[in-house]
């Protein structure tokens, strides 16, 4: 669905983005990831065409970009650094202005269509109150309605619960969930990473312009080899497992081993009592913090 080989950018001396090789599958969820600076929202702006790579390629749906932007866009959702919008106007005329200006979609249709947007993205009843009046929570749902007007194919998605309390974060994200049930692609950049380990099939992570990471959640959540075994012999323990206890926390050791069964006989037939035992996993915060702290300075100033 999305794919770029050798993406670069330059902004004079600077270069944002550097070498990025995305690949982004039909019907998945696509986590884009990195701090602040890392060079998220210009490689977003890069896809859509509204900024220019310097070299490098871009394909989307199977065309190149920004070449073939006229057939592809038509089928792109997309909401970057914020809700564009007439404040003067209401939500439901801002939402005909960006249906008017679409390809296709029949004007008979386009109040069912309003409506049926806003009611997606929890804005059913609103008034006729300009956008101006609206919290940046509002403004943020009626962008989303503004990228579901034509259905389409694929969503690219620039922080899309910025604003948001957890009542509609947690919203926002059924509503992705849905459509991807329902077969929209969706990429997602964000810093919120719980939500990211919530929807997301694969991540990639940004840093200092280069991608440091793209793997799948399931890749990133196998267990380590390692367990976590509770119990408050820890002395006890830690003398029967000589050698393959790799640290302490509290009442909870971090042992090497690959059979869980045999390393629970072990314990318990020498005299500990296990409250626990469960496979260590990483979280996703884990992964990005390490691939970003391990990643090399590649900003280059010539």
């Amino acid at each position: 669905m999305i794919r770029t080989q050798g993406l670069t950018k330059y902004f004079g001396r600077i270069r944002a983005v550097d070498d990025v090789a995305l690949e982004v599958a039909e019907g998945e969820i696509y986590g884009f990831l990195g701090p602040n600076g890392s060079g998220k929202t210009t490689t977003v702006r890069m896809l859509l065409g509204l900024v220019l790579a310097t070299s490098g390629s871009i394909e989307m749906m199977g065309h190149p970009m920004p070449r073939r932007a006229r057939e592809v866009l038509p089928e792109v959702g997309s909401l970057v650094e914020g809700p564009a919008a007439y404040p003067g106007l209401s939500g439901r005329a801002n939402l005909s202005l960006v249906d008017a200006m679409g390809p296709g979609g029949s004007r008979a249709t386009r109040s069912r269509r309003i409506e049926e947007a806003l009611e997606e993205v929890g804005l059913a009843g609103v008034d006729r109150r300009p956008v101006r009046a609206y919290s940046l929570g509002m403004r943020q749902r009626l962008g989303l309605a503004a990228t579901l007007m034509r259905r389409p194919r694929l969503l690219v998605l620039d922080e899309p619960t910025n604003g948001l309390d957890p009542q509609g974060i947690h919203e926002v994200r059924e509503l992705l969930l849905r459509l991807n049930r329902e077969g929209t692609t969706i990429f997602l950049s964000s810093h919120l990473l719980a939500e990211v380990e919530q929807l997301c099939h694969r991540v990639g992570v940004l840093d200092r312009g280069r991608l440091v990471l793209q793997e799948s959640l399931a890749e990133i959540r196998r267990p380590t080899g390692r367990w976590y075994v509770e119990t408050q012999d820890v002395a006890r323990a830690r003398a029967l497992l000589d050698g393959q206890v790799d640290r302490i926390e509290g009442d909870r050791l971090v042992v090497r081993h690959d059979d869980s069964a045999a390393l629970n006989r072990l314990l318990v037939e020498g005299g500990v009592r296990v409250t626990a035992l469960t496979p260590e996993r990483r979280t996703l915060e884990e992964v990005v913090l390490k691939a970003t702290t391990d990643s090399p300075d590649k900003v280059v100033r010539p």
